[in-house]
């Protein structure tokens, strides 16, 4: 049976966003990756009694599908007459499907009203400056940008610079027989639709008095043209669900005195007196999900979803696993569905909650739960053939106690086709955000690794989701302290456990923050022997200024400006160049805007201009994402210079 390969990225299919149609099942998404034309195509696929069914056949990508609530029409998003995302509408009796917006800018998240009969969606509104340059550029001419606001560019962006014009997002409905539109919220901020009430509408909005440093919305309730204020005390909502006697919402909220650290929870509102109950907070580990992968395309999922007027599911995350759990209005939250896995898709009928799921050995699949028995049964095997034609290796969950006596929880994979009596190389893979987490998942780039001969480490240092919020929190303001510990109490415990790694042939890597706890690991040990730093930061300095989360991001993590430079200094691996021994591949995108690239410049020229052992890639056309969701040919070459870099330095044949 053959390893997995790199290659093996055009034969993995995902199956995500389940979407319940009403009385019919439920349809989801499949995505591929087309080799030939170098793109993404994702096709919109139902299960109902009948069976399985594609829906549509387009090869582009679809998006934000929704039904409505007597089942007979879907909506969905795709580019429309002009490239831009616009809604497309199928009708359950037959027929082509419609386009049913025309906006300039392109439309999301288009949601149907209760009735059917029209659909609320959000567009972007310009400025009259941004529409008077749209029109100078009309000349073919290059004009200037000009900038007001802070808050001006973005990773992934269209362009190459990132920039984002200043416009608001407004809130408009579409009646789908007249295709008359109105405005239903707009403003001197960004507006959000949340929830439909029979006489209203919940949204939220950004409107502050300083935008620059605001990072926290306001959340109306709409009834009968009054709008009224939900007190939230520094919280921000991110999603609303309505129970069907709208007598309660759940709102998923995040305590802003964690900044970015913050778990994702649950807060019942009593739509009647605006009082407020805990649902999750008290399990102390978040909603939702931050699993890192890179395999499940197009995901979409509810986080939580009403099955009556009294019960609800939602999907949490505990211990490197995303589960599923039921509560009520009652304040009783109780787990349905707990396994090593990893349910990055869900949503709910009366009786049946649908779930697209990934395993370490399954990329993914469509599931169904039944609440009356509690049975999960799975629909789909989209990617059987893969799975049975591979030798997939199942890692194997590990914890251990840091410096500290901390617990750690990580995953350790032997090499493909392990022997007994030989010694591996070891390639320890740290993941970014760092308040992401590695997961109970099928990953690809780590069966690559295992496959090639080596085995592999990750973990969930402090400072990952999935655990207690002093867990999570404890990172910052502590960076390439704490955490750099914890990684390395991983590599001495697997060395101590497993008596077939090699302690001479050790490699490190990383994206984003796992790119710069690589960059801080070789300039303060030399026990790795060849390391591939991705999408890295090196200088907080710098980094405050030039990425576009930067000045906010270094004000939270690092907790300092540049009226503290000592102290963004001090957690700077560039600092620390001068110790570095490790041959260290430099892997840098382009048009990365969260860690720009000059980040990978400035270590690359230090290294080499103290004649260290360096190399330097830069892809074109790629953006911070590019492990992920880049163009396919971009993310074969970064795996094969990776793996190249680890054959070159780690192999037995080179020692």
């Amino acid at each position: 049976m053959k390893h997995i390969s790199i290659e093996d990225i055009f034969n993995i299919k995902s199956v995500s966003a389940p979407k319940a149609i009403p009385g019919h099942g439920v349809t989801y998404y499949v995505t591929t990756i087309n080799e030939k034309d170098n793109n993404y195509v994702t096709h919109l696929h139902e299960a109902t009694e009948l069976g399985l069914k594609q829906l549509t056949f387009d090869k582009g990508r679809i998006s934000q599908v929704d039904h409505s609530n007597d089942g007979n029409l879907t909506l969905f998003v795709a580019k429309g007459d002009n490239d831009k995302p616009q809604i497309f509408l199928l009708r359950r009796n037959g027929g082509e499907r419609e386009q049913l917006t025309s906006e300039d800018e392109g439309v999301s998240e288009p949601r149907f009203s209760s009735d059917g009969t029209a659909v609320f969606y959000h567009v972007n509104v310009k400025e009259e400056d941004d529409k008077k340059e749209d029109d100078d550029k009309k000349d073919d001419k290059k004009q200037p940008v000009h900038i007001t606001n802070m808050k001006y560019k973005i990773d992934g962006a269209p362009g190459p610079f990132g920039y984002v014009p200043e416009k608001k997002q407004v809130v408009k409905k579409i009646d789908i027989d007249t295709r008359e539109v109105e405005t239903v919220c707009s403003g001197e901020a960004d507006y959000s639709f949340m929830a439909e009430l029979s006489d209203g509408i919940i949204y939220t909005t950004n409107e502050s008095d300083d935008p620059d440093f605001n990072f926290t919305n306001t959340l109306y309730v709409r009834r009968n043209g009054e709008d009224k204020v939900v007190t939230l005390q520094d919280k921000s909502v991110y999603g609303v669900e309505v129970s069907k006697d709208e007598k309660h919402a759940l709102l998923l909220t995040t305590d802003y005195n964690y900044k970015n650290a913050a778990h994702l929870t649950i807060e019942l509102l009593s739509l009647d007196d605006f009082t407020l109950t805990d649902v999750t907070g008290k399990l102390d580990r978040p909603t939702g999900s931050a699993v890192v992968q890179d395999v499940q395309q197009s995901e979409e999922s509810h986080v939580v979803k009403f099955v009556s007027n009294h019960d609800f599911v939602f999907l949490l995350s505990e211990d490197g696993a995303v589960n599923l759990y039921k509560g009520n209005i009652d304040g009783e939250v109780r787990p349905l569905l707990q396994s090593e896995h990893n349910i990055f898709g869900m949503d709910a009928s009366d009786d049946t909650v649908y779930l697209t799921i990934s395993t370490p050995v399954s990329p993914s699949e469509l599931y169904q739960f039944d609440l009356g028995n509690e049975t999960l049964t799975q629909l789909t095997e989209v990617n059987k053939e893969f799975v049975d034609s591979k030798e997939i290796v199942e890692p194997e969950s590990i914890r251990f106690n840091s410096f500290d006596d901390e617990e750690i929880h990580g995953w350790f994979m032997k090499p493909a086709g392990f022997k007994d009596g030989e010694k591996y190389p070891l390639v320890v893979n740290v993941h970014g955000g760092p308040h992401a987490f590695y997961a109970h998942t099928f990953f690809h780039e780590m069966q690559v690794l295992a496959g090639l001969g080596y085995a592999v480490l990750f973990t969930n240092p402090r400072g990952s989701h999935s655990y207690s919020q002093k867990f999570v929190d404890h990172v910052r303001g502590d960076y390439g302290n704490t955490d750099y510990k914890d990684v390395m109490a991983s590599v001495d415990y697997v060395l101590d456990t497993y008596d077939f790694i090699d302690e001479n042939r050790l490699g490190v890597t990383g994206g984003s923050y796992g790119g710069f706890m690589t960059n801080w690991i070789v300039g303060h040990t030399n026990r790795f022997k060849a390391a591939v730093t991705q999408r890295s930061i090196s200088n907080w300095i710098s980094f405050r200024g030039v990425s576009d989360i930067g000045y906010y991001f270094t004000d939270w993590q690092i907790q300092a400006g540049v009226d503290d430079i000592d102290t963004l200094w001090h957690h700077s691996p560039l600092k620390y160049v001068d110790n570095v021994e490790t041959p260290l591949l430099i892997l840098h995108s382009e048009y990365d805007f969260r860690c720009p690239i000059e980040q990978a410049e400035q270590l690359y020229i230090e290294l080499k201009y103290r004649k260290k052992t360096a190399e330097f890639v830069r892809f074109p056309d790629a953006d911070h994402n590019l492990s992920r969701t880049g163009l396919p040919h971009l993310r074969v070459k970064r795996l094969e210079y990776m793996t190249d870099w680890f054959k070159k330095y780690l192999n037995e044949e080179n020692h």
